[in-house]
């Protein structure tokens, strides 16, 4: 319980300033789950580290829901060897009891099978999984899913979160936390999300 509320006061408040300015209820009633495989510091104790052969990744790998904002609603960090819907159970449990109103999850194919059954029978929520094309080919933007995906490309541009430094995993939810915090004030103080300018046209050289 401790590991869950740690530092959450601030980051929740502006949260919800920051859903209130996007025209939304404060409470989502929606969410998104994804995992993202780091790589931890040689300080890191081996104990709380491990191998995620999918990804070829030696760490960590951080569990977050977020709403369909891509604002963070839970955090869980755990050893990389985890599997996606062993991992994810704790976070959806933590979103159901801090986030009732979240009704529906969307998940990649890593999080099919058990966990949706777990999800419905044991939190009495829906897992909607987000599939792949069958035609796909390469990369491509999945449905509802960007919004988590680019959160967690968002945290990592953070130097202190492009690899995990810390000791105990609670501690690097904190982290998370913080990182999110920032964004929500930017985000407050620009009065919307950020945009990119397109590139600029290139000038003619006299003749």
């Amino acid at each position: 319980m401790a590991r869950r509320r740690h530092g959450r006061g601030i980051h929740d408040a502006l949260r919800g300033k920051v859903r209130e300015a996007d025209g939304r209820n404060v409470e989502p009633s929606a969410g998104l789950i994804d995992s993202q495989s780091i790589r931890t510091a040689d300080t890191v104790p081996a104990d709380t580290r491990g191998f995620d052969a999918g990804k070829k990744a030696k760490g960590r790998k951080r569990f977050m829901v977020t709403d369909t904002l891509g604002l963070l609603l839970a955090v869980h960090v755990v050893a990389a060897n985890i599997q996606d819907r062993d991992g994810a159970k704790q976070p959806l449990l933590w979103t159901r009891l801090d986030h009732p109103s979240v009704r529906k999850v969307w998940a990649d194919q890593g999080f099919a099978g058990r966990l949706v059954d777990w999800t419905s029978q044991i939190l009495g929520r829906d897992l909607k999984i987000v599939r792949k094309a069958p035609d796909q080919r390469g990369f491509q933007v999945q449905p509802r899913k960007w919004a988590v995906e680019r959160t967690l490309s968002w945290i990592t541009t953070h130097r202190r979160l492009a690899r995990d430094h810390e000791a105990n995993p609670a501690h690097s939810e904190t982290m998370i936390r913080w990182v999110m915090i920032g964004i929500m004030l930017r985000r407050l103080a620009r009065g919307g999300q950020a945009a990119r300018p397109g590139p600029r046209p290139l000038a003619r050289a006299a003749v």
